[in-house]
């Protein structure tokens, strides 16, 4: 059988907003409040989980944190006091980069190649 994930939002002392994934979010925040978490929650402790929704893989968990952290603040806000995913917001006049890019740290490349010249 294979374990879920969870994308949660934080928030954090100073007000922001986090967004991460974790099999076990309280073990996940509890890293965070004691400042073994993401360098970012380090200096704004401590962090509240005010949101997290259940995914099936890491990879759909990966992809709905890319859409969560795409979201303005005041959408962010939104999905946390409805309590459950919220339908994507307007479409942005730049293209967003492909989520697949992101998980695997790939360059886009234009133009030509060197191998082109």
């Amino acid at each position: 059988m294979r374990e879920l994930w969870f994308v949660y939002i934080l928030r954090c002392a100073d007000g922001t907003y986090y967004t991460g994934i974790a099999k076990n979010v309280d073990a996940r925040v509890a890293k965070h409040n004691s400042g073994r978490g993401a360098a970012y929650t380090r200096a704004r402790r401590p962090v509240e989980v005010v949101y997290r929704e259940r995914k099936f893989s890491r990879v759909t968990a990966l992809l709905r944190e890319i859409a969560i952290k795409r979201l303005t603040r005041d959408r962010k806000t939104r999905l946390i006091r409805r309590g459950r995913p919220c339908p994507p917001g307007p479409k942005r006049r730049v293209p967003p980069k492909d989520p697949w890019d992101i998980i695997f740290k790939r360059k886009r490349h234009g133009g030509m190649n060197d191998h082109d010249n």
